[in-house]
């Protein structure tokens, strides 16, 4: 049987200038106030929530074993957060980062308080937005077996969805700068090998243990284990400027996650993982995206973008097929081939917009619900 797959995504709330709003706690009031029957996992759309700022909104798909009907609770979700938006006179954007200079408005919890006291600038510059995939898993043992596995391929995933190159009104010389403000966090970044579902624990115990992060939720590895669900949670992807590349990263997502488990299956050791070549092959995805050279996690050398999301495909390649997903990935990624990721699409409204962000921003929130 197909393994579930589910996504959320961040979303930045922007005013009609293309600035950020804080209205987010504000546009869930106003939608729960509406007569409009809940989403259920028929109906599609899915939660929406409040993130750590309150000029983001975040939705999640229901867990879902065909690609179709995740790509349509997808978008169902992106328009259930554009009505919230409406409400309140605001937009929703597929940004993974705001063009404009902004100040963050942390939301009035008491945990999200305690981080922006205690982390200072990185928590109040915190106004990044992420694409997070959850894979079943059987158990704990397969779900550590896994994140053992696929390590060296997740700076490509990084590289599909990279979207984020502007930073406080300037080019930040990165396709996914939201991947350097996010690596601020004590404990954000490539995990090592754990062998055991006992030492993967260990070592977030003893993370928590340090008294550095408030607690094991803030243990921020590019792919952990969920402490809600039975689920794989992939942490490494910027939010998609489009529907369609959220779909194939979900898609992906799932091909290694039950690559991986095959591999366990099959008795073959877990790869050495050298966190110093999975941060730098990740930095580097998120320097260049698509648009130059990334690290093959074959030899750690670098290599035409095309080439290695190929060698990605080529490993999850039987997983695909046997999941019914090799068209519809094939298909998706003949789009952003053809359309470049979301920095290449930014920076060129930036330039046909002579360089008003307000250009990048309108265009953004059109691609967002396309």
């Amino acid at each position: 049987m197909k393994r579930t797959i589910g996504v959320e995504e961040e979303f930045l709330l922007v005013g009609a200038d293309g600035r950020p709003v804080a209205r987010a706690s504000e546009a869930l009031d106003a939608a729960e106030d509406d007569d409009t029957p809940p989403p259920s996992e028929q109906t599609g759309g899915g939660a929406l929530e409040t993130e750590f700022m309150e000029e983001q909104l975040e939705t999640a798909t229901h867990p879902r074993r065909e690609l179709a009907d995740l790509a349509a609770e997808i978008r169902a979700g992106r328009r259930r957060a554009q009505a919230a938006a409406d409400r309140v006179d605001a937009r929703v954007a597929a940004l993974a980062t705001s063009p404009w200079p902004f100040e963050g408005t942390t939301v009035a919890r008491l945990r999200y308080l305690e981080a922006r006291a205690k982390f200072g600038l990185t928590a109040r510059e915190q106004l990044t937005s992420g694409c997070h995939v959850h894979v079943a898993v059987e158990d704990d043992a397969e779900g550590v077996a896994v994140l053992d596995r696929i390590g060296p391929w997740l700076s490509v995933l990084l590289a599909l969805s990279a979207n984020s190159p502007f930073w406080q009104g300037e080019d930040s010389g990165f396709a996914s700068y939201r991947s350097q403000v996010w690596a601020r966090w004590p404990t954000s970044g490539p995990a090592r090998t754990f062998g055991s579902p006992e030492s993967y624990h260990e070592a977030v115990d003893a993370l928590v243990a340090t008294g550095t992060i408030l607690d094991q939720n803030m243990v921020y590895f590019d792919a952990r284990l969920s402490s809600r669900y039975p689920t794989v949670e992939v942490r490494i992807a910027d939010v998609c400027l489009d529907a369609d590349t959220a779909t194939l990263v979900g898609a992906l997502a799932r091909g290694l996650v039950e690559t991986a488990a095959r591999e366990v299956a099959d008795g073959q050791p877990a790869p050495v993982l050298r966190t110093e070549l999975l941060r730098t092959a990740a930095w580097r995805a998120g320097r260049s995206g698509l648009s130059e050279e990334l690290l093959s996690p074959l030899t750690w050398r670098p290599a035409g973008a095309h080439d290695v999301v190929g060698q990605l495909v080529a490993h999850v390649r039987d997983a695909l097929v046997d999941a019914g997903d090799l068209d519809a990935v094939t298909d998706l990624l003949g789009r952003l081939w053809a359309s470049g990721d979301g920095a290449a699409r930014q920076r060129a409204w930036h330039a046909a917009g002579d360089g008003d962000l307000r250009v990048v921003v309108e265009r953004a929130v059109a691609a967002t619900h396309a």
